[in-house]
């Protein structure tokens, strides 16, 4: 049985996925794209008691998220939002706020997904027939062949490659659904190119 899901991807690391500038999920998030969250200790908010995952609006530390990278890698935050409310709670105890962390400002998983989806970031296509017609993490599977050619070089051939591949798909899944080889061979194909492999076997 494979891992689940990430629960959490740091701003950072969400943004080297996406090829993009953290400023850019700052935005998207200002607008309703995505949730950005964070933890906190416990903290009075009038008279309730808050701690734990909290959504945070990036607006309220915009200066984290500047484009040319000079910002701060801490800043106070004074408000923010627990996950069962609509509305944002003030801090009222510590009247400072609470410092947080460039380095804690997180996406949940289900969102950084349901992101690459909406928008296609990735090229994902459904699966192949027989399959369980749901969506395979081409992302991930790109990490991999990443993975394989900086500590084991190329392949003997392509068709040696997608049966690595769809190995390694099957590894990752609960049933050991893999995509079929047309998938698997039309997303190889620029990678082949840009690697000069010459006229691979099959």
């Amino acid at each position: 049985m494979g891992l689940p899901q990430r629960a959490f991807y740091p701003v950072h690391e969400t943004a080297a996925r996406w090829g993009c500038m953290v400023s850019d999920i700052a935005g998207w998030a200002a607008m309703g794209a995505l949730k950005i969250v964070t933890g906190i200790p416990p903290v009075d908010c009038g008279d309730q008691r808050i701690a734990g995952l909290v959504k945070i609006s990036p607006t309220d530390i915009l200066p984290m998220f500047r484009r040319c990278g000079t910002g701060p890698q801490e800043a106070p935050l004074r408000r923010i939002q627990p996950f069962d409310a609509d509305d944002w709670l003030y801090i009222t105890n510590p009247e400072d706020g609470v410092i947080v962390s460039i380095g804690d400002i997180m996406i949940l998983g289900q969102e950084v997904h349901k992101f690459e989806l909406n928008n296609d970031l990735f090229g994902r296509v459904a699966a192949g027939p027989g399959l369980d017609g749901g969506e395979y993490d081409w992302a991930a599977m790109n990490v991999e062949i990443t993975r394989r050619v900086f500590e084991e070089g190329l392949p003997k051939s392509q068709g040696e490659w997608i049966r690595e591949l769809q190995d390694w798909f099957a590894m990752q899944s609960e049933d050991g659904t893999f995509p079929d080889e047309k998938s698997i061979r039309l997303r190889l194909a620029p990678i082949l190119k840009a690697l000069k492999f010459k006229h691979p076997k099959r």
